[in-house]
């Protein structure tokens, strides 16, 4: 495959390592030929790298299994989640899981992508619904438009939100950075 063809989730056998793309940014600069950014993940030894690739370089791709899963609780461990097909538990470390668990909420699905039986990564949706758990009150009689605060969701992310969201209300939330999107359609 193509190296400016991988995208976040890829899975790439990159010098004999098994190595899961984390970010991807194509980058043309003013002056010389445009190249791909990659951050990878070593699935054995968890490390990250970044690495540059030229518009004519090749990877290797390798197959990975994307499977719906149930998160159900946190351990000392890690993350425990389930197979919705075969029911079967399976815990993800807090290294591997990552900033992915900001954005799911016990009870919530996400698509994990596995090689074999191991789990690699959370793969999310654009968007999730989360609740505030904690934020300042807005202050009344304030005109000044886009005014924000910091809110912190039931799942610990903090983002920043319009002055007038309160405690309870239900966002959603994008999944790229974090940021606030709207108030969730009941």
């Amino acid at each position: 495959m193509k190296a400016v063809d991988l995208r976040p989730g890829v899975a790439v056998n990159l010098d004999g390592r098994l190595m899961v793309v984390t970010k991807y940014d194509h980058v043309k600069p003013g002056k010389g030929p445009a190249y791909a950014q990659v951050k990878m993940r070593d699935v054995k030894q968890g490390g990250y790298i970044e690495k540059r690739f030229g518009s004519s370089d090749t990877v290797e791709a390798t197959t990975l299994d994307r499977r719906t899963c149930e998160y159900l609780y946190e351990d000392a461990d890690g993350y425990i989640f389930m197979d919705s097909d075969s029911f079967d538990q399976f815990t993800m470390t807090k290294d591997t899981a990552g900033d992915s668990m900001l954005f799911l909420r016990p009870n919530g699905t996400a698509t994990v992508l596995f090689h074999g039986e191991t789990p690699l990564l959370i793969e999310l949706p654009g968007s999730v619904e989360l609740t505030v758990q904690d934020c300042e009150p807005g202050v009344k009689g304030a005109t000044v438009t886009n005014v924000q605060k910091e809110a912190v969701m039931e799942t610990g992310l903090k983002t920043r939100v319009p002055d007038f969201i309160t405690v309870g209300e239900t966002l959603r939330i994008n999944t790229d950075d974090g940021s606030y999107i709207s108030r969730a359609k009941d």
